[in-house]
């Protein structure tokens, strides 16, 4: 069956390997953070550490992505200036 998939290691690496050349082509740390969480979860599922019910590895991958995010929010930071307020219509 195809949730049998899930549960084999290098789908969530080539997984994770997709995500990051996505990341490469719309850059923005959007997909970065899911990459990282499939690659941990691929290795997890490696060493035997993460169960093979798809559930639980959806929220391992779930929780490895959004520690990722958070790292990468801390180590890359937010940009000064990042959020544009608009104090006139386009249209006036």
């Amino acid at each position: 069956m195809w949730h049998d998939l899930f549960s084999v290691w290098w789908v969530w690496i080539v997984f994770g390997f997709a995500l990051g050349v996505l990341e490469i082509m719309i850059p923005g740390f959007i997909f970065l953070g899911f990459a990282i969480g499939a690659v941990l979860t691929g290795v997890l599922v490696g060493l035997g550490m993460a169960p093979a019910s798809l559930p639980v590895l959806l929220l391992v991958f779930a929780v490895a992505s959004v520690l990722a995010w958070l790292a990468l929010r801390r180590i890359v930071g937010v940009r000064t200036g990042q959020v544009k307020i608009w104090d006139k219509d386009v249209n006036d």
